[in-house]
């Protein structure tokens, strides 16, 4: 099949299987909701929280992160979005910790009423939380592990976008390009999520496809997604080198993934599964000896309840109690050059609470109980002296505090 014709057909493909996200109100909202003919605008968000350990008998407390959005609407067609990411607080030279990341950089080009492109540095439309991540829309103080770790969070990455809705009917659609990953920075127990360039020198060489569709009747909002793209950069003689297949779409990374968010009378329910297929991690395990997986899988189910809905005048006003069960697994089919590790096969139970005495801050206290599989002894090498025995069940305990602006 000529590169053209396959390109063109996986895309068309995952076009009829995708999905859009819902976004939150945010200061991007804001900007669009003005009316004068020029504006800027500036937001943010960020979150803190404390977490104890009951395995490792430990407590820490955490800025997690600040972002502080800037956008400018230079007249009714074209506006600019950017976010300026700082997690842990600080960076410092020589020690562990702390990023400062463009989050996003685009351009909006509207066409017309039901249709814009974007294009920049932005984020595909994949799951529930990788646009939607505002600090106070999720429950939990953490970001539930499925869309973390299966799903990366926060993903994005240099490309085009095209944006839509059907008239009179309750469908919403995106498709999109961008650059490719890279599999020489996949990691045993993070799956792909290494392997993002997200903006700083990105291979062009290897490019990937992104679809989505939503479909929102009455209370509920259907989704689903996919995305196709290679993961090798290099030039056709260094990949043979390696064993590995170059090209647009050389040794490839699929994700499928679908959700459903349901909202009526104080309650609300999301479900989202995903699965993540990596053929030839074979040959990327005879390259970089990452353990690689073919296969990562991860779902959850959550339900909330707003304990205020019922009987309170202002409805700014939050209290929802909450309960999500988590099941994933970085490492579920191995190829025969792979290690098993059952401690990335994982099922988590977080409940708790989230109160917003106004949208836009939230306060937050959860546990989360976590269950793995066993610790596999091949892959312990160089233990510490004081490294504790390894606990297949333990718990974390979060308070926190969370906000947009």
């Amino acid at each position: 099949m000529k590169p053209a014709t396959f390109t063109a057909s996986v895309f068309f493909s995952l076009l009829s299987t995708s999905l859009f996200a819902q976004k939150a109100t945010t200061s991007e909202d804001s900007l669009n909701n003005n009316t004068s003919k020029s504006a800027t605008t500036i937001g943010g968000y960020g979150n803190v929280f404390y977490q104890r350990n009951s395995a490792l008998q430990t407590s820490k407390i955490n800025l997690e992160r600040f972002v502080l959005f800037t956008g400018h609407k230079f007249n009714d067609k074209i506006s600019f979005f950017s976010e300026l990411e700082v997690e842990d607080a600080k960076v410092s030279g020589g020690e562990d910790g702390g990023e400062v990341a463009i989050e996003q950089a685009y351009l909006k080009f509207n066409l017309n009423a039901n249709q814009y492109i974007t294009a920049g540095l932005f984020l595909p439309r994949i799951g529930i939380l990788n646009e939607n991540h505002l600090p106070n829309t999720f429950n939990g103080n953490e970001r539930n592990y499925v869309e973390t770790f299966i799903l990366p969070s926060t993903w994005r990455e240099l490309g085009i976008g095209f944006y839509g809705n059907v008239n009179n009917l309750p469908l919403n659609y995106s498709v999109g390009v961008f650059n490719g990953l890279s599999s020489e920075g996949f990691e045993h127990g993070s799956g792909i999520r290494e392997g993002r360039f997200e903006g700083r020198n990105a291979s062009a060489n290897n490019l990937a496809v992104t679809a989505a569709v939503q479909y929102s009747p009455g209370d509920f909002k259907f989704q689903v997604s996919g995305y196709y793209g290679g993961t090798v950069g290099f030039s056709k003689r260094k990949a043979d080198s390696l064993g590995l297949n170059s090209g647009t779409f050389g040794t490839p990374v699929a994700i499928g993934e679908a959700d459903m968010i349901y909202t009526h009378n104080g309650f609300e329910v999301r479900v989202l599964g995903t699965i993540v297929s990596i053929p030839d991690a074979s040959k990327i395990n005879q390259a970089y000896a990452s353990n690689t997986p073919k296969t990562e899988y991860g779902a959850y189910a959550e339900v909330g309840y707003d304990l205020l809905h019922s009987f309170r005048n202002d409805h700014d006003k939050q209290l929802i109690v909450f309960v999500r069960d988590e099941k994933f697994n970085v490492n579920a089919s191995i190829p025969s050059n792979g290690v098993v590790d059952g401690t990335l096969n994982q099922n988590h139970v977080v409940a708790g609470f989230t109160y917003l005495p106004t949208r836009n801050v939230a306060i937050k206290g959860d546990v989360r109980l976590v269950h793995t599989g066993a610790q596999n002894a091949d892959l312990i090498i160089n233990p510490s002296p004081v490294a504790q025995p390894y606990q297949q069940n333990y718990n974390l305990v979060n308070l926190g505090v969370a906000l947009s602006f």
